[in-house]
């Protein structure tokens, strides 16, 4: 049985409502976990429902499970009174440790147990986080003793209390891919993508774009999908393109700590800040130079509640984004905040055809941003709908009235190609488009002509042009007669 239920799309991106029995509360996603260290709460839980809205969070079972101070308050009070949050609460499984230090004391079964006995909300198995580069016999190993600590997981009684399938394979995203399809068949309710965040760290985000769109191949499209480690706000919109729906964070105190602030463009030390970067409460009422001199628990709570601000926000304006069908120009802005995030966002586009298979047919608009816009799924799905329509006589593309030696006119639309008249006004060919157009722009295009002509062998094209590049007019099919504006060949 699924929890989940998306309510709206843009690409992979989804908005969705995950059902939590046990706390008998629906979570909207995609959602912010921020990350609660039982010990250490510069952030009360309480103040993250009240003052930042958080409706789930995460904290670590296996620190509950061998703490001589919280162990036995955990089992008599319940992890929700103990940490004095309403809303619902997932919890790790020590994986974390096994990854930092390489061993730990508890089983899967045990720890599975144990967060059922402490009221847990969704509990996690005892995976293997497989880190990437890894020689692959490894990472096939260490993930085929991940998928038996699920199926262990899967056997046991864990009544109302969620379980998530977390899903390995280093780098390899074959083996993610395969590693995905093995966790869906355990009927296990959420699927984390687990040991990404030495990719994130080393800002490699191109690869985990690889990573995240093998696992979600492998996945039913009703799957909820947590990004493990996913803290920073100005990689949210690339990841929920790609049909991630929750992601945790301890980036907000970590930093905090460090006296970083978080932005949606990446993150400002407070040494080098002559003024704060936003609007939130924090940035309204202090200058650098009152955080600077601040007590230091002080400073790292106030920086530590900026940073959350600016996390939840984003996570906000992520939701909005897809609602509206605006997610990938969101993905484009925040793409041109750092280098290596450009490059996430280009490897996204190359998964175009499978953010085409849930991205909505209609939407408001279209804007048409860069040289990477010809590459996403809209451009794709209108040259795949070329392809399969049928065309005969001799057809005028891109001329302003139909002339009496032609059979048809239809407008030329760069990036999109030739645009028969009754979908003149339909997304998204009703596209916002600068005036000076990039050549990729024509050169898509000119791929827009040559999937009509390829399907309509009889059909007799004229393109009527106003000055293309000639890297556009080379990729038009030889057949194909080319006149300019101006009467010139």
């Amino acid at each position: 049985m699924s929890h989940f239920e998306v309510r709206s799309y843009d690409g992979a991106g989804r908005v969705g409502e995950l059902t939590v029995p046990r706390a008998d509360l629906t979570v909207e996603t995609p959602a912010l976990l921020p990350v609660v260290n039982p010990h250490v709460q510069g952030v009360p839980p309480s103040a993250l429902a009240e003052r930042f809205g958080a409706q789930i969070l995460i904290t670590n079972s296996y620190i509950l499970h061998g703490s001589d101070d919280l162990r036995e308050p955990a089992l008599e009070q319940g992890v929700h009174e103990l940490l004095d949050f309403p809303g619902a609460i997932m919890t790790d499984s020590g994986s974390f440790q096994l990854a930092e230090y390489g061993e730990i004391d508890v089983t899967t079964r045990e720890i599975i147990e144990f967060q059922q006995e402490i009221g847990t909300d969704i509990a996690t198995p005892v995976d293997i986080p497989t880190p990437p580069d890894v020689p692959r016999g490894q990472a096939a190993e260490e993930q085929e003793t991940t998928q038996e600590r699920l199926e262990t997981a899967a056997a046991m009684d864990t009544g109302e209390m969620l379980v998530s399938a977390p899903i390995q394979g280093s780098t390899y995203p074959d083996l993610r891919e395969e590693a995905a399809r093995a966790a869906a068949k355990t009927d296990l309710d959420v699927h984390p993508i687990g040991a990404v965040v030495p990719l994130m760290n080393e800002y490699r985000y191109a690869e985990l774009v690889e990573v995240v769109a093998a696992t979600k191949r492998g996945l039913d499209e009703d799957a909820p999908v947590h990004l493990f480690g996913a803290g920073h706000p100005m990689m949210f919109a690339l990841a929920a393109a790609l049909g991630c729906d929750l992601f945790d964070s301890a980036a907000y105190a970590l930093y905090a700590r460090d006296d970083r602030c978080l932005t949606v463009h990446g993150t400002e030390h407070l040494e080098d800040l002559t003024e704060l970067p936003c609007a939130c409460s924090v940035c309204e009422d202090h200058t650098p130079a009152d955080l600077r001199e601040a007590e230091e628990s002080r400073r790292h709570r106030l920086l530590a509640e900026h940073n959350l601000s600016v996390s939840f926000g984003e996570m906000r304006r992520v939701r909005d984004a897809i609602r509206r069908g605006n997610l990938l120009e969101l993905v484009e802005a925040r793409a041109r905040g750092h280098p290596r995030m450009l490059d996430g966002y280009r490897a996204l586009l190359d998964h175009a055809a499978q953010l085409e298979a849930t991205d909505p047919v209609s939407k408001d608009a279209f804007f048409y941003l860069s040289a990477d816009s010809p590459r996403r799924p809209e451009v794709l799905r209108h040259h795949e709908r070329l392809a399969r329509l049928d065309v005969a006589g001799d057809l005028l593309v891109g001329g302003g009235e139909v002339e009496r030696s032609f059979d048809g006119y239809w407008r030329l639309v760069p990036p999109f190609g030739p645009v028969p008249p009754a979908l003149s006004d339909v997304y998204p060919l009703t596209a916002q488009l600068p005036e000076r157009l990039d050549t990729s722009a024509y050169e898509a295009a000119a791929r827009g002509v040559a999937a009509l002509v390829e399907a309509n062998p009889e059909l007799s094209v004229t393109l009527l042009h106003d000055g293309w590049p000639a890297t556009a007019l080379s990729a038009l099919p030889e057949d194909v007669t080319v006149r300019r504006t101006d009467g010139t060949r």
